[in-house]
């Protein structure tokens, strides 16, 4: 019984590992939401902080100023969405595909 209790321990000290490796590779993630058809782009890192706006030229306007918003807000629904996938398949990456139980924190 000790023994097993020894390799799952080292099993999940080599996840934890794993996972840290998988948040450094995050935070250089690079992921862009695009909408109006190009007009709007919005960058995210892998743990979803916005690196950067685009906002095409013909769309500032004073009038325009709630489409941009509008579009601003779809982009960055876009590349959160894009971003929780990457995570997501960094995570089955990581684990092999095994669901981890809820509540089970490894420094995410």
């Amino acid at each position: 019984m000790i023994k097993d209790l020894g390799g799952l321990m080292k099993q999940a000290q080599q996840l934890q590992s794993k996972m840290a490796d998988m948040q450094s590779e995050l935070e250089q993630l690079e992921i862009e939401g695009i909408s109006g058809g190009g007009l709007v782009k919005v960058r995210l890192n892998g743990k979803g902080a916005m690196m950067g706006v685009e906002i095409d030229q013909s769309l500032l306007k004073p009038d325009e100023a709630e489409i941009v918003e509008d579009l601003i807000v779809a982009a960055h629904a876009e590349a959160r969405l894009k971003m929780e996938r990457a995570t997501a398949d960094k995570m089955k990456e990581v684990t092999g595909g095994l669901p981890l139980p809820p509540g089970l924190n490894l420094g995410l």
